[in-house]
């Protein structure tokens, strides 16, 4: 049985008093997609920024290809090869696609056994995301919502990550993003990138993962693959539906 890419155990967060993560146990393979999934406020984005060390009050164990990263700093986790694509987008609104490209920029990465990791370069990118192609030169701050949502997975991308954490991609986008994000997903797994990915949209999660946790109340209830998940009606309907 080989590493898990992405392992972590008891992991535990808080913002001040308030304890957000209870015992969290998830794990991600090289070359899978792991929907996270659970309801609003269930505890999916602070799962993310936890695994990036994004929260200061957190406890628990994270080893990111074998390496213990419980206690690192989110920049010396990014450098690693983990790629963080928030909700929030946080495109540089005054810098142009090309220029928030390059903010991203980190040297090609190889496997443990001297393989190569995917590389990406703004032609390649241009290729998974049209869109960007077309606007190279246009700011961050005067693009729709979707664009920058593409601007942020692409700029992440260009840190040659092994594994992306991608929080809500198919929130508040058009229908039409949303089956280009599964497209780009899907591409990215072919490509040999593993994903994380927080979701709350059954049907966008269905599309694009292998298996699935979810959670409730900052604990994980249930965890399978996606299509008994899927298949499960009970228990999307005691911890998914609205």
């Amino acid at each position: 049985m080989s590493t898990p890419l992405l392992e972590a155990k008891g992991l535990n967060a808080w913002y001040g008093a308030a304890h957000i993560l209870f015992d969290v146990d998830l794990q991600v393979n090289r070359g899978e997609v792991v929907a996270l999934m659970g309801r609003n406020g269930a505890g999916k984005s602070t799962t993310l920024k936890t695994l990036m060390g994004l929260l200061a009050k957190r406890k628990g164990t994270i080893h990111f290809l074998g390496k213990d990263v419980s206690k690192a700093d989110p920049h010396d986790v990014a450098r690693a090869g983990l790629g963080y694509v928030p909700e929030d987008r946080r495109v540089f609104g005054d810098l142009t696609v090309m220029e928030n490209l390059e903010v991203g920029k980190q040297p090609p990465r190889t496997w443990g056994d001297g393989s190569a990791a995917p590389v990406w370069t703004p032609e390649k990118l241009f290729k998974l995301f049209p869109n960007l192609g077309e606007m190279p030169d246009r700011p961050g701050g005067r693009m729709s919502g979707g664009e920058q949502q593409m601007l942020t997975v692409a700029r992440t991308l260009m840190g040659n990550p092994y594994l992306v954490l991608l929080d809500e991609p198919s929130e508040g986008v058009a229908p039409v993003i949303v089956e280009q994000m599964a497209q780009m997903i899907l591409e990215l797994k072919a490509q040999g990138v593993s994903i994380l990915l927080s979701e709350q949209n059954m049907h966008f999660a269905e599309l694009v993962s292998d298996r699935a946790y979810v959670l409730e109340k900052g604990q994980i209830r249930y965890q399978a693959s996606m299509a008994e998940l899927a298949a499960d009606e009970d228990v999307r309907r005691a911890y998914l539906s609205v």
